[in-house]
């Protein structure tokens, strides 16, 4: 309340020309923390000292906003410009105008600033003053035909917005268009705009209606009215001469008097600051010495992080080290493991070489079945021996390449029914150990044998064998063995205890912790079973 009460004081104290009590106001404000600095350059304006005027604003309102608020740089340069047109430089001030429309238009243009009704109407209402002051500018130089659209556009949107606020520019600007119509010689427009409603108790605004009549008047001749609003304002101003010449005086020295009190009064608050300044210099010393010795330690820290550091760098040489050794001892293990694989792969062809010779010199039907079954076998386990050595990682085998070499090995023996024969194999990505890949290679061997040599007697060109190996996941897989040959014989399950060939691959399926399925229902034959 206290703040606002003041305001109102000041606002009156200016309109009724009481500098001097104006500034006791200000002074008043300031003390009560109401305000930080007393501002004069309206009192300035007020006293004609336009100029004066213009370069305290500048120093106290231009700190007051950011760069980026475009309503409060329009109304800077706004005022800024007006200072300018008052001190009599209407060019200067034109620039200063348009760069306030320029800022307020981009202020009102901006859909992603939000702006409330009372901003907008704050807004068009400053954009009617600013373009009452282009058009001003432009009559002050003598371009009266650029002017009055200015004018116009002025007078129609302060009406609009302003709620009385600017009434005195609307005045101002009437009367300027009058003058423009009088310098064009549009008497009539001109005394059309003077003739209007002019209510105003300020007496610039009544000089220059009676002086614009009285030229209105001499230009129509009628010199008898001019004369007479010529001595009117010869009246008015000797009034304000004999009242006012004097006082202007006074305040004039109270205003420049209560500036210098207030600039020592700055000064010696700026005193005050550099002593405060010099305090705080003084404490930031000391924290520099705090800090100094703060990274004295640090470095002390420092240089044991980069011993560590180093430590380590040397501790990971070492391990480094280490490790191109084991490394190098993986390497001469896996060499020695493919060497030792060659050479078991070479001794098992050796074995099958020797049973093909004892097969040449055999006259029984039955041993050189025996004999060639046997080879079948030992080929089929030096088979795995060779793909490991052949393979990178000595660990796993890669069954769809296994069984498709397996397969052409038997086919070489049994080599009349295999070339009738269509043989699918389905084990694509599935790998095993050396442990399941031998019982897996013998069993394959058997099966593959017994159907060449039992499944298909008459060589039918339709002949098919399906092998199907998958992993269904991590822990379980499933093994599957078809051809559609004759199938069985009935008295299968006597002949498996006397046939070598079913009881071994019951121990071999036995190896694989699981149990040889037989399918007798189905056409030909389907074994089956699932492992880990």
């Amino acid at each position: 309340f206290k703040s606002r009460l003041l305001s109102l004081m000041d606002s009156t104290f200016s309109q009724l020309g009481m500098y001097s009590e104006q500034i006791d106001i200000r002074n008043e404000k300031k003390e009560l923390g109401i305000t930080e600095n007393i501002a004069f350059y309206d009192i300035y304006s007020n006293l004609n000292l336009h100029n004066k005027a213009m370069k305290d604003y500048i120093i106290q309102v231009r700190k007051t906003f950011d760069d980026d608020d475009l309503y409060s740089l329009a109304e800077y340069h706004n005022n800024i410009g007006n200072y300018l047109r008052l001190d009599n430089s209407p060019a200067v001030a034109l620039s200063k105008f348009k760069e306030a429309k320029g800022h307020l238009t981009v202020f009102l243009n901006n859909i992603t600033l939000v702006k409330t009704e009372s901003e907008l109407i704050r807004a068009k209402s400053l954009m009617g003053v600013i373009d009452g002051n282009i058009g001003k500018c432009n009559s002050a130089l003598g371009q009266f035909e650029v002017a009055i659209p200015y004018l116009e556009s002025s007078i129609k949107a302060i009406a609009e917005n302003s709620n009385g606020k600017f009434s005195s520019e609307i005045i101002e600007n009437k009367l300027e268009i009058a003058n423009c119509y009088l310098q064009l010689e549009n008497y009539e427009k001109a005394v059309e705009y003077l003739s209007s409603d002019l209510n105003s108790n300020k007496t610039d605004h009544i000089l220059q209606r009676n002086r614009l009549l009285s030229s209105y008047y001499d230009k129509t001749g009628d010199f008898q009215n001019s004369a007479s609003y010529l001595k009117r304002n010869m009246r008015i101003r000797d009034s304000i001469d004999t009242n006012e010449s004097e006082l202007r005086k006074q305040q004039l020295a109270y205003v420049m008097g209560k500036e210098m009190a207030n600039k020592d009064a700055m000064l010696e608050e700026r005193k005050k600051d550099l002593e405060q300044q010099r305090l705080e210099m003084s404490a930031q010393d000391e924290k520099i010495n705090l800090v100094f010795i703060s990274l004295v330690f640090t470095l002390l820290g420092f240089a044991g992080l980069v011993y560590a550091y180093l430590k380590s760098i040397k501790n990971q040489r070492l391990i480094a080290e280490q490790k191109h050794i084991i490394e190098n001892s993986l390497i001469e293990k896996d060499s020695l493991l493919k060497e030792i694989h060659h050479r078991v792969k070479n001794n098992l062809q050796m074995v099958s070489s020797l049973l093909s010779l004892q097969t040449k010199n055999t006259r029984s039907k039955a041993a050189i079945e025996a004999l060639e079954e046997g080879k079948s076998r030992v080929k089929a386990m030096a088979l795995i021996h060779q793909k490991l050595y052949q393979n990178d990682d000595l660990s796993v085998i890669e069954m769809q390449g296994y069984i498709e070499s397996l397969i052409n090995s038997v086919q070489s023996v049994y080599k009349k029914g295999g070339h009738n024969i269509n043989i699918t194999i389905d084990a694509e990505g599935v790998e095993l150990d050396i442990d399941r890949a031998i019982p897996f290679g013998l069993m394959l061997n058997e099966l593959v044998s017994n159907s060449f040599k039992y499944a298909f007697p008459h060589d039918e060109e339709n002949g098919k064998i399906y092998i199907h190996i998958r992993k269904q996941n991590e822990q379980e897989g499933f093994f599957e063995y078809t051809d559609n040959g004759i199938g069985l014989p009935e008295d299968t399950d006597e002949r498996a205890q006397s046939s070598m060939g079913i009881r071994l691959m019951n121990r071999l399926a036995n190896q694989l912790q699981t149990n040889l399925n037989v399918d007798k229902t189905s056409e030909g034959v389907r074994f089956w079973f699932n492992f880990k």
